[in-house]
């Protein structure tokens, strides 16, 4: 609870270790990433599997985060596996999948519609930005071009075109195989590479629901034609992941600060959570700590209200993937010291048109006006805590639900603390005063409040229905488990 921000991590080979998984999860892991641009499905089964067995005995839960690959364009092989290139050597990219292995002047590219998206002058760039080529010529399938950066290009590296423009779909053929495996895992949340528009992420949505899968929608802004309908987008989104590799490549670097700081407030002001990713900690791939620019980075997502910070190859592959998580966490608890003294109070900006949402809205109006010490929300869906989040305040929310998928999916929300609590189940009746004392005594026996504190407590009259959140109280938390004293209605 001292912490609000969340931090997902990347699984990998390095995370493979069920001991890891466990120290991960004790560190402070919220959500876990499986990135389906790298393995096979049986080893995304096998690390999804891994995650919930290991947090489940430890009697909490971790969200699991799907990333698809998207219409990523990547270059083809080569004989060697890798070329030397110099300024100013000619060098073609052939848009055919039936090119042949690449060479020192030539190599295959996945995407056919490429030599229809460039024009002499347009600057391609591989490899994340390291190495870029300058297109001289179109001649049907392939692109004549000249070395613009030396160095070494491997296998399979990523191409992106110098400020956006490609006519590639939001979803691919592969991600509609990938969607299907993510609906039979449940996963929690589902990243959608590239998306261009609502459109796609609305595409997305329905193939996911076609398939069964139930796993709230996260968009990944990594294209310069997604900063256009940045609003629309993430409007037709659950959730907002800031995606600074493939958006810094197109965009410049730059530009990069200032557009992660957009996208963060435009997540914020239409109340949805968003993820700040990308080389966050990257020098502890093989350091044991952070570099003092990586600390800032941090701290500065954090001060820009993200509700979480992501690791990738991090804790994928590094060296150090359990100090990673600790360093970030104190990065994080240290930022948020300061964050009051840098940014406004923030506030729903929605009209609550639902009365969950009104409830949502007093509360924190109350929090942030009354001296109290926490929040306890009794959801079944998870959307009363989400709303709350939404409100920056000094009070910690502790959301209270029998839904372990809800549980899951909240472990994103900033400054809530997922708690599972039986009571109320449809097996397990229960009028509303023994519900409220209930509780108080889990969140008092999870050690998340005190005796003799005040709190607000949210919940339905009709315990189990979704967005039944209709009554606010006050409170004051008993003694102790055994004191058979009805909870006070605390004074003002």
């Amino acid at each position: 609870m001292n912490r609000r921000t969340k931090i997902v991590a990347t699984l990998g080979p390095a995370t493979d270790d069920p001991d890891v998984i466990e120290r991960l999860i004790m560190a402070g892991c919220d959500v876990v990433r499986v990135n389906f641009s790298h393995g096979d499905a049986e080893s995304h089964a096998r690390r999804i599997r891994l995650v919930r067995a290991v947090a489940r005995e430890l009697d909490t839960d971790v969200a699991v985060l799907g990333d698809l690959p998207g219409p990523k364009i990547r270059i083809g092989q080569f004989r060697e596996g890798s070329v030397e290139l110099n300024v100013g050597d000619s060098f073609a990219l052939i848009a055919d999948e039936a090119a042949p292995a690449g060479d020192q002047n030539q190599v295959g590219v996945s995407y056919a519609g490429l030599a229809q998206d460039v024009r002499p002058g347009s600057e391609l760039l591989l490899d994340d930005g390291l190495m870029s080529l300058r297109v001289v010529a179109v001649e049907g399938s392939t692109i004549h071009c000249q070395v613009l950066t030396s160095g070494r290009l491997h296998d399979r590296k990523g191409l992106n075109l110098r400020g956006g423009g490609l006519s590639l779909p939001g979803v691919s053929d592969e991600d509609k195989q990938h969607i299907a495996k993510a609906a039979e895992w449940q996963v929690d949340y589902l990243a959608v590479s590239f998306p261009r528009s609502a459109e796609d992420m609305n595409h997305a949505r329905d193939l996911l629901r076609q398939a069964g899968g139930e796993a709230a929608l996260v968009s990944k802004i990594e294209r310069t034609e997604a900063l256009d309908q940045l609003d629309d987008i993430i409007e037709a989104s659950d959730a907002v992941l800031v995606a600074r590799g493939d958006l810094g490549v197109e965009i410049g670097e730059a530009e990069l600060p200032g557009l992660q700081k957009r996208i963060i407030t435009a997540s914020l002001n239409l109340n949805r959570p968003v993820i700040t990713a990308t080389q966050m900690m990257q020098s502890m791939i093989e350091s044991p700590i952070p570099t003092r620019a990586e600390v800032s980075d941090v701290a500065n997502a954090v001060i820009d209200g993200t509700d979480a910070v992501m690791l990738s190859a991090e804790t994928a592959v590094g060296k150090h993937p359990v100090r990673v998580i600790e360093a970030m966490g104190r990065i994080c608890e240290a930022a948020e010291r300061h964050v009051q003294a840098h940014i406004p109070q923030r506030r729903l900006t929605v009209k609550p048109e639902r009365t969950d949402q009104a409830i949502a809205m007093a509360a924190m109006i109350t929090a942030n006006n009354v001296p109290l010490d926490a929040i306890i929300a009794l959801t079944e869906s998870g959307s009363t805590a989400q709303w709350l989040s939404r409100v920056r305040s000094p009070v910690p929310i502790i959301a209270l639900s029998p839904n372990r998928a809800s549980l899951r999916r909240m472990r994103l929300f900033q400054h809530v603390q997922p708690l599972f609590f039986p009571a109320g189940l449809a097996d397990d009746p229960i009028d509303r005063s023994e519900l409220v004392e209930q509780a108080l005594q889990r969140a008092l026996e999870a050690g998340l409040i005190e005796a003799g504190q005040r709190v607000i407590l949210t919940f339905g009259d009709q315990i189990g229905r979704h967005g039944g959140t209709n009554t606010m109280k006050i409170l004051k938390v008993p003694a102790a488990t055994n004191d058979s004293t009805q909870p006070e209605l605390a004074n003002l």
